[in-house]
């Protein structure tokens, strides 16, 4: 195939990867969402700010440090978001993929543009990745936001108790926001699988939402630990482990590659299911 003929399809690639990045951020639903995102980090600050951190339950005790480093109204947020808010985000933008064009009934005439199925699947869940790095930053930056406006920043003392300058500090929070990026991009394949199923997108979205907070519950329960490596959610609160000295990796190299895994399967178990499947609307 020349230059010449593969140069038209990228064009189209790319303006149709535009075209549903519009979309998905364009909506007044999805905007809605992500403002509530964003509340999250600001009412985070605004509450420490004028009542102080208050307790802190199991895992890495955020909030108290927060008074210390604005940085960490971010990664206190990101714990509060990472169980069901941002997974919801996520579950909604991914579970409407195939299924909300199949119930607007634009996906027969979407794919006699003509667009080839793996095409349509890849660019689907490329928007799915972009819209899941771009909830979790964003929910980071306006806690950094926030953070800094309302109790500064210079250097931050690191889990281990080691202290680093506040550029350095900066890099690990945003190391561990792109850490938990990737593991809800990994459900985000999920949510596509589940999308390629059904013809109603709020179906695939509770489908995904149910799988991630039973994902959680099972991650609980200590007679199941030979599950526990295996639950997509098991590994995500490792981000924390990018807030030590030194970093401790293997939790968070275990995630990626879980995450990894789950994004193969689940894409590849779409694209069996959509490149097969009739599509009537």
């Amino acid at each position: 195939m020349s230059v010449a003929e593969l140069a038209p399809r990228r064009t189209a690639s790319a303006r149709f990867l535009r075209s549903e990045l519009w979309l998905i951020f364009g909506r007044r639903r999805n905007q809605a969402g992500l403002l509530v995102l964003i509340a999250v980090p600001v009412l985070v600050a605004v509450a420490v700010k004028v009542t102080g951190p208050g307790a802190q339950g199991e895992g890495p005790d955020f909030f108290s440090a927060i008074t210390d480093n604005g940085l960490f109204v971010s990664l206190a947020s990101l714990t509060l978001e990472m169980p069901l808010f941002l997974p919801l985000a996520v579950a909604a933008i991914s579970g409407d993929a195939i299924a909300g064009e199949a119930n607007l009934g634009t996906l027969r005439y979407l794919l006699a543009v003509p667009v080839h199925r793996t095409r349509l699947l890849a660019i689907k869940y490329v928007a799915i990745v972009l819209f899941a790095f771009a909830a979790t930053l964003l929910v980071t930056f306006t806690g950094i936001v926030m953070g800094l406006a309302l109790f500064g920043g210079g250097d931050l003392t690191l889990l281990s108790g080691v202290q680093i300058g506040f550029w350095q500090a900066l890099g690990r929070v945003l190391m561990a926001s792109a850490y938990l990026a990737v593991g809800f991009a990994s459900l985000g394949a999920v949510g596509v699988f589940v999308s390629t199923l059904t013809e109603q997108p709020i179906g695939a979205t509770i489908a995904v939402v149910i799988y991630c907070v039973a994902n959680f519950i099972l991650d609980t329960i200590p007679q199941l630990d030979w599950l526990h490596p295996y639950l997509i959610t098991h590994y995500w609160q490792n981000f924390a482990d990018l807030l030590r000295a030194p970093i401790s990796w293997d939790g968070v190299t275990s995630g990626l590659f879980l995450a990894g895994v789950y994004i193969v399967v689940f894409c590849a178990a779409a694209w069996a299911r959509f490149a097969g499947k009739d599509v009537t609307s």
